[in-house]
């Protein structure tokens, strides 16, 4: 039973260390520099994580729960245009700070979380788009679709979190003056 509570730890202490040297460096650093920070061996977090892909996963797991539940306490806020908008600018610098993630599905395993994790971001940026259309917020003829497409393009193509959200203002006001 010890040895499950040291494994238990060591991933923790892992995903802790990734995560602190990710936001510090990029998804690129060393994985070496990972595990010193870790307090562990290289073959501890390869036992863990095989790839850096694998840590990945694990080290952004928990912000796209986290994302998701935001979408849903948001459907109850009072301006529905403003929930959605609240919502779209966390997604779009979730997107721009993890574009390394948003390519890293590579093997059918991460694929299939990939895939239900866009599904439960899909899901909760629809109720929130629904409710703003209902509301008469935003335009009748937008679908989900288009509205995480353009985001994500934003996202993707910012120079960094700050100027994709800037993009993401400039896609809610419109170009007009």
């Amino acid at each position: 039973m010890a040895r499950r509570a040291d494994a238990a730890r060591n991933a923790e202490s892992l995903i802790s260390a990734a995560r602190e040297l990710f936001d510090e460096q990029g998804s690129d650093v060393a994985l070496d520099d990972i595990a010193r920070r870790a307090g562990v061996g290289n073959a501890t977090l390869y036992r863990h994580f095989p790839t850096r892909g694998d840590l990945l996963v694990a080290v952004y797991a928990e912000e796209v729960a986290e994302l998701c539940e935001q979408g849903q306490a948001l459907l109850h806020a009072p301006s529905a245009a403003d929930a959605l908008f609240n919502w779209l600018d966390r997604f779009v610098v979730h997107v721009a700070t993890k574009r390394a993630l948003a390519m890293g599905a590579t093997d059918s395993r991460r694929a299939e979380l990939f895939d239900r994790w866009h599904e439960s971001m899909r899901s909760a940026a629809s109720g929130l788009l629904l409710r703003a259309q209902q509301e008469g917020a935003v335009r009748s003829d937008l679908d989900v679709a288009d509205l995480l497409a353009l985001t994500s393009a934003a996202a993707m193509t910012g120079a960094e979190a700050g100027h994709a959200q800037r993009l993401l203002r400039i896609l809610r006001h419109g170009l007009q003056v």
